[in-house]
């Protein structure tokens, strides 16, 4: 059965036209992880990643909450393996986020906290909406976070501002996180989602071989050295060379009319 028609327990799948929304779907919990949840949420992002028909990817929760975190009360009693089991299947989640061949944005209201916030992280661009709170608050139950914040949170903001928020837990408000980088912008509550649809949408219409390529050459600047990253750039531009989208865009310029992509 597809992502698209299946009954997920702890997240929805909404398609709206070219446009993939996985939404988290436990309000009773603050829309926070269990085992079944990150089941379900990397089975969805990786259909989604596969489908042909979608362009762009969102990650949202509801109005109170993108994602509280991890479920303590499910995780409370697990031993060293169990959570290695749980974080190893977030980690491996985050990274096919992470390198989905589309782009991809968390749409974030109310609490995004603890894997929630290690989940925005993960995707390519944030909204958030001005009741927005953020906060890895794991160091105060005991714990650190564990699905990939103080690996990527480093590469946001400086080393000094991310222990900063992991040694102390601090909550920060959406404007701070805006300061700080870590999301593109920060609207009404009530705008955020047709502001972030505007922004999948115009997403949607570029060229989708050359977003592809721009997005692996942009992740290689974290985790490549300069020469690497520049041979996965200059590979990936002469790529898009051989799309008919590269030539409608080229000619479209010189010919002084807008282009229209078909992703071929």
């Amino acid at each position: 059965m597809s992502y698209r028609d299946k009954d997920y327990q702890c997240i929805k799948v909404t398609i709206e036209g070219d446009i993939a929304i996985i939404q988290y779907n436990r309000p009773e919990a603050l829309n926070a992880a269990n085992a079944q949840l990150v089941i379900e949420r990397s089975e969805a992002i990786f259909e989604a990643g596969q489908d042909p028909e979608i362009k762009v990817l969102i990650m949202t929760g509801n109005e109170k909450a993108y994602s509280a975190g991890g479920d303590l009360a499910s995780m409370v009693n697990y031993g060293v393996k169990e959570a290695r089991e749980f974080i190893d299947k977030n980690v491996l989640g985050g990274l096919t986020l992470t390198n989905l061949p589309k782009p991809t944005i968390a749409m974030i209201a109310g609490v995004c906290m603890g894997g929630g916030f290690e989940n925005a992280l993960c995707c390519d661009l944030r909204i958030a909406a001005d009741n927005a709170k953020f906060a890895l608050p794991e160091i105060n139950v005991g714990i650190f976070p564990g699905g990939g914040a103080t690996q990527r949170l480093p590469q946001h903001i400086s080393l000094c501002q991310a222990k900063e928020l992991v040694f102390t837990g601090q909550m920060f408000d959406a404007e701070t996180a805006l300061k700080y980088g870590l999301v593109n912008k920060v609207v009404p509550l009530a705008e955020l989602k047709e502001t972030t649809m505007k922004l999948a949408r115009q997403l949607a219409q570029k060229p989708a071989f050359s977003l592809r390529m721009a997005k692996e050459a942009l992740n290689a600047a974290w985790s490549s050295s300069l020469e690497k990253g520049l041979q996965i750039e200059t590979h990936g531009w002469s790529m898009t060379f051989g799309t008919k989208d590269a030539k409608e865009g080229m000619h479209a310029f010189l010919e002084k009319r807008k282009p229209t992509y078909t992703g071929e």
